[in-house]
């Protein structure tokens, strides 16, 4: 075996032994179950470091290629893989009497998609498959709305297809991509399926924290780094304009790195709309969803930014769905130009911030501090997350554990509470709330800090 993997070995990077070894199991040249050889017998064989090696395992573990068993060895996984962090929050709590767990919108709070239908009515919107993605209204609309001049403008089904395809033009198997620590689950689950080694770089208020990202960039040369822009989810934190200067002069000095932001939160954010395609717009993809705002079930979301990189989209979905509906893209568009549908996004989007805003006091009041932040969630520090689950679990609360959003070290035991879905009762979850984030060994009387390494 170990001949079989130094003959298919080319590059000998971490990322080109990882992409031999990723091809040699899927030709099944190395089948399920066969254990590989040790770090220092491949990297014996290929003249190169065991850091090296161990790199390229490390990517292949985490796209689910291989699986370390300890003391007996290193072997090709099986048909069975590792459980998404995306259904470790869906798993949050079943059953709950009130889930705070979800990250969704308020029902109550999204636009009459039905009236929107009926104005839209048949609209005879297509007449060939090869028609363009976006439909010209809409298209002007976006591009009025974008906080930088794209080259190009596509449409697709929700932010994470977005993310999906474009993580698939620009990040290839064994690359390095920065991102948020912490981050969105499924962008972090996206990019271990693509078999990237993800580095995160924390974040404060105004976002990805400078001089972290250029020691990042320096030490791994990545592929892209992926953000949110506004109303980061878990954390609330949104870029200022300052901020997305400063990251542009750090990402000036790399002129091979594309950045990818993920505005997931759009007209519900309270945060203007702040990119660093505003300075770097031939290297920034700009991610806008209409999901949290106009409705889930639009799965619309708008992608901008380099020809070379939404060209690559657009033209991928033509072997696929061929392009998102035009349909829901006019009634998007009704949406966004209809008096009555932008008031009632306004009202929304105050009631979020409402929401937020009473659900932090009411903490604040019973001695637990989060970060006011943006958006319609909020970032709790605890004591133990697991204790802390089990507490909320007992009085029917459902929150999704903080685990699965860091994409390094853990900044401290965190859940996340949706609070957009509070609408009233703030003093009782906050009570509620502060006695499970307490410590269980100090009998309910400490409390976990107030301001969390990397939160600053």
């Amino acid at each position: 075996m170990l001949s079989l993997i130094a003959g298919a070995v080319g590059d000998r990077s971490a990322r080109g032994i990882a992409a031999a070894v990723s091809r040699l199991i899927t030709a099944g040249s190395l089948p399920p179950g066969s254990r590989l050889p040790t770090v220092r017998d491949v990297a014996r064989e290929l003249g190169v470091s065991p850091t090296t090696v161990s790199e390229a395992w490390g990517s292949l573990t985490r796209a689910g290629a291989i699986r370390t068993r300890g003391r007996s060895g290193t072997f090709v996984a099986g048909p069975g893989r590792q459980r998404l962090r995306y259904a470790q929050l869906a798993a949050a709590a079943p059953g709950a009497a009130r889930d705070l767990s979800t990250g969704v919108p308020d029902h109550d709070l999204l636009p009459d998609l039905a009236e929107a239908l009926r104005r839209v009515g048949d609209g005879q919107l297509t007449t060939s498959y090869l028609d363009a993605p976006v439909l010209p209204g809409l298209e002007t609309v976006l591009r009025a709305r974008w906080p930088y001049p794209p080259a190009r403008i596509t449409v697709t089904d929700g932010a994470l297809d977005a993310l999906d395809r474009v993580a698939a033009v620009l990040v290839r198997f064994g690359d390095h991509v920065v991102v948020e620590n912490p981050a969105f689950p499924p962008m972090l689950d996206l990019l271990d399926t693509l078999g990237a080694a993800v580095v995160g770089v924390p974040v404060d208020a105004d976002g990805l924290l400078p001089d972290e990202l250029a020691a990042s960039l320096t030490e791994f040369a990545p592929a892209a780094v992926f953000l949110q822009p506004r109303a980061h989810n878990p954390t609330g934190a949104g870029m200022s304009a300052r901020r997305a200067a400063e990251l542009a002069t750090v990402l000036a000095g790399f002129p091979d790195v594309m950045v990818v932001e993920d505005d997931h939160a759009g007209d519900i954010a309270s945060a203007p709309a702040v990119s660093i395609g505003t300075h770097l717009s031939d290297r920034t993809v700009h991610v806008s969803s209409f999901s949290k705002s106009h409705g889930p079930d639009l799965r619309l979301a708008a992608v901008g930014g380099p020809a070379t990189v939404v060209d690559a989209v657009a033209d991928r979905r033509l072997l696929g769905p061929g392009w998102s509906s035009r349909l829901l893209q006019a009634v998007l568009l009704d949406l966004l130009t209809s008096p009555a549908a932008v008031a009632r996004i306004a009202h929304a989007r105050d009631e979020y911030a409402r929401r937020r805003t009473c659900l932090v006091r009411a903490l604040a009041r019973h001695g637990l501090h989060a970060p006011a932040g943006d958006g319609i969630n909020l970032w709790l520090p605890v004591a133990d997350q697991h204790a802390a689950m089990l507490t909320l679990a007992g009085h029917g609360i459902a929150v999704a554990p903080g685990a699965p959003f860091f994409a390094g070290p853990s900044t401290g035991d965190h859940v996340r509470v949706t609070a957009g879905l509070v609408r009233d009762g703030f003093d009782e979850l906050a009570a509620v709330l502060a006695a499970a984030a307490a410590d269980p060994a100090a009998g309910g009387g400490a409390r976990p800090p107030a301001h969390p390494r990397g939160w600053r």
